[in-house]
């Protein structure tokens, strides 16, 4: 039920009560009932915060009430029958509060069982540090990347245009644009909502190559050339698997493929759109590192890099040793977790596929130092990134930067309906549907997002104070326990443990590691055993 419904009953209720009225005097209490239910209708249109008032007036109120009953009774059957987590109602929260600038404290001690299994925490220091708000951006861009790009240390990660409504990425994209941080454009390709505020872009190229494709679906190498030398393109991310379905592929429902979104995208409307599992431009480790130098020497020596979610450890093995072979090194490697993604997946992939992402993490940091070539590339972690804490531990496992999709879709209005892969989100966030997302108000929306980006960066920084560390760079593992068992808490150093420079070149690991590493090809990623 949405606005032109509700709207259009408010005549039949007054004339109900008005002839009640008028058939019997003990029907002049509906005026008590009817007069302020129409006021607030009217009230829940004009105003602009709340979406889901201005989709659904006077029904959404009970959203609220709902709000405290739903994500127990959800997540209950979710972890019985999935094994799998939403985000709580707490950690919506954090995002809601900060993104609306509501007070961000919490009274009464903790919300969390301190003593529960698999609770973590930092050491913070008597001697508290001076915040250091210069690490709050880092350098991306290697030895043959001829623009270097200053990236947040917190960003939009990838979520398209088609998946997402025009007005949630116009409302990401201003959002990005206010605070200074990129707007990852996810494989559906650049978008004119992608760039209507000029915010930096980080141009996701998928297996469909949209946006840069022929006919046949394959790269088109002058499209790229056009499009990738744009002033606000300011990196180029290849996916090559991602969390939420590796080794899938993606797709995007043909209820949201609008004729807009075909145009875009270069595909036939109302058609679902199936991304292949692998690239076409190449199937070995050597090619993916020389494709990567082709998009580089194509955007005019703009930072380019990859995505994956880490499945055979030899595959990665397989990619260092073709860097290391053809001294070629990608800018960048996004490593998204399995816990990752907020489109449509197959629960099965979603729930048994991949490596999450502190697992993912430390094994690609640890790869790269094993190397000896970690100081040639930068980590972007990506995977239910949402507060100064997550960001703190992925910060200690080996990212230099952290990129969040669910954090930015609570701020521009998502209440996690789980409703991402239909046409009928009822926030207006992630569905094709003009009737509910045109409520989304870009202006309030935007500096939600700009809010919430800012006060996640000044919380963190604020901790890493408060742990009496001068910067970023100084987190180490050892500054994070987690408890294992009753009365037993070990420090991340010692859950994953860190390798030695060179380890894996001059075969001082562990023997399934060393026989790992010998495996690997750079000439092949097929092999029987990971």
């Amino acid at each position: 039920m949405r606005k032109p419904f509700l709207l259009s009953i408010i005549p039949i209720i007054l004339t109900i009560y008005l002839l009640g009225h008028y058939i019997h005097e003990r029907y002049f209490y509906i005026y008590f009932i009817a007069i302020p239910l129409i006021l607030l209708g009217i009230r829940d249109i004009i105003q602009k915060k709340h979406i889901i008032l201005r989709n659904y007036p006077i029904l959404g109120h009970f959203r609220y009430l709902l709000e405290e009953i739903r994500p127990e009774i959800q997540q209950y059957f979710i972890e019985t029958f999935d094994n799998g987590k939403p985000f709580s109602r707490e950690q919506r929260s954090v995002v809601y509060q900060r993104a609306k600038g509501a007070l961000d404290t919490a009274a009464f001690g903790t919300q969390h069982d301190v003593y529960e299994i698999g609770k973590e925490w930092l050491l913070h220091s008597l001697q508290p540090s001076k915040e250091n708000h210069e690490q709050s951006r880092v350098l991306i861009g290697g030895k043959d990347c001829k623009h270097p790009y200053s990236c947040s240390r917190f960003n939009i990660s990838a979520m398209s245009y088609g998946s997402l409504s025009k007005n949630a990425v116009m409302a990401l994209n201003k959002g990005a644009s206010m605070g200074d941080f990129f707007h990852n454009t996810g494989e559906g390709g650049i978008s004119p909502y992608h760039e209507k505020y000029n915010a930096d872009l980080v141009w996701q190229i998928g297996t469909g190559y949209f946006g840069c494709r022929n006919k046949e679906g394959k790269f088109d190498a002058q499209m790229f050339k056009e499009k990738a030398s744009k002033d606000n393109v300011k990196m180029i991310e290849l996916k090559v698997s991602q969390g939420a379905k590796p080794g899938h592929g993606g797709m995007l429902p043909g209820e949201k493929v609008t004729a807009e979104v075909a145009k875009i995208r270069a595909v036939e409307i109302g058609k679902d759109v199936n991304s292949p599992p692998a690239h076409s431009s190449f199937d070995t480790p050597l090619g993916l590192i020389h494709f990567i130098k082709e998009l580089r020497e194509l955007s005019g020596g703009k930072p380019v890099g990859f995505k994956i979610c880490v499945g055979k450890r030899r595959e990665f093995y397989a990619i260092c040793k073709a860097m290391i072979e053809t001294k070629i090194y990608p800018d960048f490697i996004t490593v998204d977790g399995s816990e990752g993604g907020t489109g449509a997946a197959p629960r099965e992939f979603s729930n048994h596929i991949g490596s999450p992402l502190a697992d993912a993490l430390n094994f690609v940091h640890n790869s790269l130092i094993g190397c000896g070539i970690r100081d040639q590339i930068k980590i972007i972690a990506s995977g239910k990134i949402i507060d100064g804490f997550s960001m703190i531990k992925n910060f200690a496992l080996g990212a230099d930067i952290c990129n969040s999709a669910r954090g930015m879709m609570f701020a521009v209005g998502c209440i996690q309906a789980l409703r991402c892969n239909s046409n009928n989100c009822p926030a207006g966030v992630a569905t094709q549907d003009p009737n509910l997302y045109k409520l989304v108000d870009v202006e309030d929306k935007s500096k939600r997002v700009a809010r919430f980006h800012k006060e996640t960066v000044k919380q963190t920084i604020h901790m890493i104070a408060a742990m009496g560390l001068k910067g970023i760079d100084n987190i180490h593992k050892s500054h994070i326990l987690r408890r294992v068992d009753v009365g037993k808490s070990l420090s991340y150093e010692q859950l994953y443990p860190e390798m030695k420079p060179m380890a894996l070149i001059e075969g001082k690991c562990e023997d399934f590691v060393n026989a790992r590493w010998k495996r690997a090809s750079s000439s092949t990623f097929e092999a029987s055993l990971p």
